[in-house]
């Protein structure tokens, strides 16, 4: 049986068909890399351009990565339909395909609609410092689908758009202040009044602490070996971590600079040894 078949005439089929599609295979190649490499100068063009107008950071991003998005897709349209030989066929397949694509990544255009209310509403911008899911961080860009933190550790968090507004969001940049709370510990042999009245000078001569606002420095409790006060100050959003370790520090410094006055308290315990009789 293998006799009967003509091989030569297959490979002569084989080459001709390979020679008539290569062009087309090529051409398609080069089309789909040039496309692509003139959506991004288009997507850094729009980019310049949104930041001239000073667009609002967030939704630049957001609209850079829509056009990109968009172009890109259309360069792939496009380059199918240049291998495709039958338009007509390529449409019809093209739209089973969407819609079957449609159909699966339903909960992608549930971000994409997520994206839209963030624009629209504005929970957050570009650069505010936020609490969402658990990642404390500032956002960085606000995608077509995701949202991405960076947490003050360098990690990057990708949190869906959906996901990001459908619970509850801390955004510590909207009020643009935020209070630090802190507990400043005193022997029971240390004058109350002396302790109040140095913090209230670390408060007063700091750099961070917003001096418009309250500050509190009240006894808080009193525990087994220490007289424990609250000492709490507003510092800006941004200011937050470091007011927090310059304030501890500070803190310390002004009560060694007491002279033994004020003295923070350490766990002790009394040991009484009575000698049998």
């Amino acid at each position: 049986m293998l006799e009967n078949i003509d091989i030569a005439k297959y490979t002569d089929l084989a080459v001709s068909g390979t020679l008539s599609y290569a062009p087309k295979l090529l051409w398609a190649i080069f089309v789909f890399w040039l496309g692509f490499k003139l959506v991004n100068i288009a997507g850094k063009v729009l980019d310049r351009a949104l930041k001239i107008k000073k667009i609002d950071p967030t939704v630049e991003k957001f609209v850079v990565n829509l056009l990109k998005n968009i172009l890109k897709w259309l360069v792939i349209v496009a380059v199918i339909g240049m291998l495709w030989v039958e338009t007509t066929s390529f449409v019809a397949v093209f739209a089973a395909m969407g819609l079957a694509i449609g159909m699966a990544l339903s909960g992608t255009l549930g971000h994409f609609a997520s994206g839209i209310m963030i624009l629209l509403f504005k929970p957050y911008k570009v650069w505010d410092l936020v609490d969402i899911n658990g990642y404390y961080g500032n956002i960085t860009e606000v995608q077509i689908f995701n949202t991405i933190i960076q947490t003050r550790d360098a990690r990057i968090v990708i949190i869906p758009n959906s996901d990001a507004i459908s619970g509850a969001v801390i955004n510590y940049n909207m009020v643009g202040k935020k209070r630090i709370e802190m507990t400043v510990g005193i022997s029971y042999s240390d004058s109350i009044d002396k302790a109040r009245e140095v913090m209230h000078k670390v408060a007063d001569d700091s750099d961070y602490v917003l001096h418009d606002e309250w500050v509190v420095i009240a006894v808080k409790e009193l525990w087994d070996n220490a007289v424990v006060f609250a000492f709490r100050v507003w510092v800006k959003s941004d200011d937050h971590r470091r007011a927090f370790f310059q304030l501890n520090e500070d803190v310390k410094k002004a009560f060694d600079a007491t002279n033994g006055e004020l003295n923070f308290p350490f766990p002790q315990r009394d040991v009484h040894l009575y000698q049998a009789k």
